[in-house]
């Protein structure tokens, strides 16, 4: 985007030559503006991936206001806005509270969904990630409205959701059983969930970011901040490598996505009857168990545990107060229930359990 002089005087770190000074303000302003959005964007990318949440919603809110300040999306920054409004509807999509739309009946991953259909035109080809991605979207936009007991709501959004096509039929009627169910922790909805959906949009976002490592801003910001001996190459590299640790977990999860597949075939046939529904969330937990275990290995492997962080991390007055209301509403030894429907800090069931016992004993 940028002229060869600007480019050579930014590189050298000299004036702009009078010839591209005399450019007009607007048409520089806008050359600005369309750079500043792609490093906006990569930012926003890069925290995503990282779960940084005070600083992804920084970059949300420079992003939105470049985005804002645009009378027109040109042509060529489609891909990049469009983006930038699916990971903030994608980072957002629990809290049905939150409007992005002027319909109040369209949740956050309503509005994701559209900002994805509208993001899959701007690609030059489609594979099965997005196919994933669009799947999984659907249906935690009816497991959302699920979880929050909003039944009526979640019928409602299938009948949005779907057109006609025969496509669309096979998962289209596995929901509408769900729905009728009027059970959140039906296996489909356990196996193919918000963390899954949340893991393939990091995949998609790792490639994204590695498209846009041409970005203007984003070479110049790293050359000054690496003669500055800011270490920022590494920081910048960081976001968009793929180490072996990370295939090995992508690994991990396509042998669950393979094996809660197999649960889905099972028991989607007859999803009311009970024994069918316990012999496949039993085996999805055991899945789950398994994952963790792998996870846990490699882990120990990088010499970063997660595992130590979580016990080390103190439990503050409102994870207590979520954990006894849920207690109070699904009852002891519930533990997976409680912490699917409660807001903790990066816990796990067993954690849960044991914060129970320790609050047992205190009284």
């Amino acid at each position: 985007m940028a002229t060869a002089a600007a480019a050579g005087a930014a590189e050298s770190g000299g004036p702009v030559s009078s010839s591209v000074s005399s450019a007009p303000p607007g048409a520089v302003e806008a050359v600005a503006a369309e750079w500043m959005l792609e490093f906006a964007c990569s930012c926003l990318c890069r925290h995503f991936a990282e779960q940084s949440g005070a600083e992804f919603w920084r970059w949300r809110d420079v992003a939105q206001a470049l985005i804002n300040g645009f009378s027109q999306i040109p042509p060529h920054q489609k891909k990049t806005v469009y983006l930038c409004q699916l990971l903030i509807r994608i980072a957002q999509g629990k809290s049905l509270g939150l409007q992005f739309d002027n319909d109040q009946r369209i949740s956050p991953l309503e509005s994701a969904l559209s900002f994805w259909t509208l993001l899959e035109r701007e690609e030059n080809k489609l594979d099965k990630l997005h196919e994933d991605i669009r799947r999984l979207i659907q249906i935690q936009i009816v497991a959302v409205h699920m979880e929050n007991r909003y039944f009526k709501e979640a019928a409602e959004v299938l009948e949005r959701l779907f057109t006609d096509s025969e496509s669309d039929k096979p998962l289209r009627v596995k929901l509408a059983t769900v729905v009728k169910a009027k059970d959140p922790y039906v296996p489909l909805l356990q196996s193919f969930s918000y963390s899954l959906l949340i893991s393939k949009i990091k995949s998609y976002i790792k490639l994204s970011m590695k498209e846009n490592e041409t970005n203007f801003l984003i070479q110049e910001a790293t050359k000054h901040a690496v003669s500055q001996g800011l270490g920022a190459t590494a920081l910048l590299n960081r976001a968009v490598e793929v180490n072996e640790n990370d295939k090995s977990d992508l690994e991990s999860k396509q042998r669950l996505e393979e094996e809660e597949q197999n649960i889905i075939s099972q028991s989607s046939g007859d999803i009311k009857n009970p024994t069918v529904r316990r012999r496949s969330r039993q085996k999805s937990k055991e899945s789950r168990v398994l994952q963790s275990l792998n996870n846990m290995q490699n882990v120990g492997k990088n010499e970063v545990s997660l595992a130590c962080s979580r016990r080390r991390q103190r439990w503050t007055y409102k994870e207590d107060s979520e954990l006894k209301l849920g207690i109070r509403e699904f009852g002891v030894g519930n533990w997976a229930k409680i912490l699917a429907h409660g807001n903790f800090n990066n816990r796990t069931s067993v954690m849960l359990k044991d914060r129970w016992r320790t609050l047992s004993k205190i009284k």
